[in-house]
């Protein structure tokens, strides 16, 4: 068993995670005559839910009682509001502006449920503490995350990380407008067990914003370095196809304390070239410190890039859950390009 190393929804952060933009075509040849900055540095993802999250359900303290107008009306946490009264909804500005505008009468709220759209009628009311319109809900219109950058590309600056979809069943429909990548500094770990995931505990630096996000697919999330961006502690890499991966050790460079990326021996105990779910590579950790540290593979190491004779071979994705030493990765021609 395995489980994916995100914390979108994450987490989100889930989200850092929609796999709407299907990434496809084999850039083997170009991305051969390109050169690669080396990853591993963690960065904090914020990505738009696309409307608002109904996270949780509350009640409302009014003028007529303790009442709940969402769960009366028949809004579930997990449901998704995208309109009301026919106007887009997207932010929770957005709703609040709708409560306003609406002034206690009921409203038509068009919801997503499970891939579906529903109509419900709410009657808003107004509470007696702030003196505003509330239906009782808690809400939040982004997720956000944390994984590992692979490499940015010299020159254009395009950057990819991650190595598996950001999207769940649950989280379908992400929006990358208005993404911002940061800087995040980890602060703490929780080791993986047998049968349970391990994580990274990280802190966004929310004044080093590092780039924007513009595209998430199947293969991760990718985008644009910012200009000024400090690449002189990383060091130039070129990439190698995965028919040039052999069984043996590698090296992964993750971040699982501060900000800044250390190399951990890893050995690749199987290459499948023709895996269709980014399984390409089955690693295990070898390096004693890492698994003091972590126990092995955790979530928010997916992306660190593996290195295998010098040259950029793949990205960590996957962790498995019976085993948190060994773990799954991608191989990188999958990434590159996009």
């Amino acid at each position: 068993m395995e489980v994916r190393m995100r914390k979108l929804i994450l987490f989100l952060t889930s989200a850092l995670l929609l796999c709407f933009i299907f990434c496809g075509g084999d850039r083997s040849a170009d991305a051969a005559a390109s050169q690669y900055y080396l990853g591993g540095m963690t960065a904090g993802f914020t990505l738009s839910a696309n409307g608002i999250e109904i996270i949780g359900l509350k009640e409302v303290i009014s003028e007529n009682g303790v009442i709940c107008p969402a769960a009366d009306a028949g809004i579930r946490t997990g449901d998704k509001i995208v309109a009301v009264d026919g106007i887009h909804t997207k932010t929770v500005e957005d709703l609040g502006a709708a409560l306003a505008r609406g002034a206690g009468k009921t409203s038509e709220f068009t919801l997503k449920r499970g891939g579906q759209s529903v109509q419900v009628k709410v009657t808003p009311v107004k509470d007696q503490k702030g003196n505003k319109y509330k239906i009782g809900v808690l809400i939040r219109d982004e997720l956000s995350g944390i994984g590992t950058v692979t490499y940015i590309e010299k020159g254009s600056g395009r950057f990819g990380s991650l190595g598996h979809a950001v999207c769940d069943e649950e989280h379908d429909s992400l929006s990358i407008a208005n993404s911002s990548v940061y800087l995040c500094s980890i602060i703490g770990v929780n080791r993986g067990e047998r049968g349970k995931a391990g994580d990274l505990k990280g802190l966004f630096l929310n004044d080093c914003k590092i780039a924007s996000a513009d595209k998430v697919c199947d293969t991760g999330l990718y985008g644009t370095i910012s200009d000024g961006y400090d690449f002189s502690s990383l060091p130039l890499i070129e990439i190698a196809p995965l028919s040039s991966a052999t069984i043996g050790t590698a090296v992964i460079y993750s971040t699982v304390d501060g900000v800044a990326p250390q190399a951990y021996e890893v050995a690749i105990a199987k290459v499948d070239e023709r895996n269709k779910q980014n399984k390409n590579l089955v690693l295990k950790v070898t390096d004693e410190t890492l698994l003091r540290e972590t126990g092995g593979i955790v979530q928010g190491m997916s992306g660190s890039p593996i290195v295998q004779n010098g040259k950029l071979i793949g990205a960590v994705t996957h962790v498995f859950l019976n085993d948190p030493t060994r773990g799954y990765g991608i191989g990188i021609e999958k990434m590159i390009g996009n």
